[in-house]
């Protein structure tokens, strides 16, 4: 019964994004000319090939963080608007069941959209990024990172009607600084620093690591890139399931 439903939820949010896949072309193909755009001004009239694969990685990491954030924050609005948030839990299905299906559809078509966003640009300008089986486990965290975030989003959607500005000034923060326009090696040190503490950067920073500096998962260790990965991603899980919890009783309680 529990996959029933979770399958359920998963097939229904695949639907709605898919409904009108026209938008969704239209938004990665005017993001993808903006990004090569502004790396042609920013190579001063070139599309520099030392730039390019890192800011792609990052480039792939944002697309999937802001899709990831519109299947679940779009959904819990659209249940809110609709008055079928309370209707919703009244079924034997726990209700975090729900919400896993909503993650498991925003990790799908994050991933989907992302590996687009990063495709296009590759074959446009004829570079390649390796492959290593060392970065597996930076993707990988980079991905739950990612996730985690998305998850706060919706707890803040369940009571704040400011969710869409909120989430537009996060992922605009994200875009400008996790890398997607110039690795943080160009960055001062203090902006650097502000930057890692962002959702997606770190793990964009250990990926990047592996794929083009051909780090170990020891050196990254000793280095302290995957040391902090994985304390600001475990840190950041807690709090958005803290708050998602806090904010989901929170909204059931609310007589609208």
């Amino acid at each position: 019964m529990l996959l029933n439903v979770l399958g359920a939820e998963v097939g229904k949010g695949l639907r709605v994004q898919l409904a009108h896949p026209l938008g969704h072309v239209i938004t990665l193909l005017i993001s993808t000319m903006m990004y090569l755009g502004l790396q042609f001004v920013l190579g001063q009239g070139e599309l520099r090939q030392d730039l390019l694969p890192p800011t792609l990685v990052a480039i792939g990491g944002y697309w999937f963080l802001q899709y990831a954030g519109l299947v679940m924050v779009a959904d819990l609005i659209a249940d809110k608007r609709a008055g079928t948030f309370a209707q919703a839990h009244m079924s034997p299905a726990p209700p975090w069941l729900p919400m896993l299906g909503r993650l498991i559809t925003a990790s799908v078509f994050g991933l989907a959209v992302a590996v687009a966003a990063a495709l296009v640009p590759m074959l446009v300008t004829g570079i390649a990024i390796p492959l290593r089986w060392a970065a597996l486990l930076p993707a990988v965290l980079l991905g739950v990172n990612a996730l985690a975030f998305t998850f706060l989003l919706a707890a803040l959607a369940l009571v704040s009607p400011m969710i869409g500005a909120l989430q537009s000034l996060f992922t605009s923060l994200v875009l400008l600084l996790n890398g997607s326009f110039l690795p943080l090696a160009f960055y001062p040190d203090w902006l650097a620093a502000l930057a890692r503490i962002l959702p997606t950067t770190l793990g964009i920073e250990a990926l990047t690591q592996t794929l083009f500096e051909g780090r170990t998962l020891a050196e990254l260790w000793n280095g302290g890139a995957l040391p902090w990965l994985l304390a600001h991603t475990l840190a950041l899980t807690a709090a958005a399931g803290l708050l998602f919890v806090r904010n989901h009783r929170r909204a059931l309680q609310e007589s609208s």
